[in-house]
């Protein structure tokens, strides 16, 4: 089976090498499949257990997997993130998630980039996150806005979270629909 790949990049496939990176460590952003979906639902376990992501079973990963782009190293997915639709204009960066080992090497901006391009071939006008650390999306273009700005996102998954009330998550918007991906410059790729 053969994988589309997205990539922040127009090359249809780039590794990112990150000058913080000690060592070369390389990451490659592809479309995800169902054959991920176990690997998927570790990855966000391991990012529940440190409080950073709200729960997935693996039902419904196995059911949603082509939404997700993931990042391999080798052979092994080290990030994921999903471009979930909240409805026909909106839509959220959902389950970003990177393995401890390869944080803080532009794996999550990779991985943001590739849901930004996908959500604007999609047609999108808006795209959402609400997340612990904005910083990351805020240098994509991403502004930081009430979760009240959000109500799809509110209406989907936040009514029946046990943290509502305590959330400490940042409601992020970026519009789409302006010239221009990033203010940031992209990763550099080998």
């Amino acid at each position: 089976m053969t994988a589309t790949v997205y990539a922040p990049v127009t090359a249809p496939q780039r590794s990112i090498v990150s000058p913080k990176t000690k060592g070369m460590r390389h990451a490659t952003i592809r479309a995800a499949t169902v054959v991920d979906a176990a690997r998927l639902h570790q990855l966000i376990a391991d990012h529940l257990a440190e409080g950073r992501l709200l729960p997935r079973g693996l039902p419904d990963l196995e059911a949603h997997a082509t939404r997700f782009f993931v990042a391999t190293a080798g052979e092994a997915i080290v990030g994921c993130a999903e471009l979930a639709p909240l409805g026909r204009s909106v839509a959220e960066v959902r389950s970003l998630a990177v393995e401890a080992s390869h944080r803080g090497v532009g794996v999550g901006a990779a991985l943001i980039g590739a849901v930004i391009a996908k959500a604007r071939a999609g047609y999108f006008a808006r795209l959402s996150a609400f997340t612990h650390e904005p910083a990351p999306f805020v240098r994509r273009g991403f502004s930081i806005v009430p979760r009240l700005w959000v109500p799809q996102k509110i209406a989907t998954d936040c009514v029946t979270c046990d943290r509502l009330r305590h959330c400490e998550q940042r409601a992020l918007l970026l519009d789409l629909r302006s010239a221009g991906t990033s203010p940031e410059a992209p990763p550099q790729v080998a």
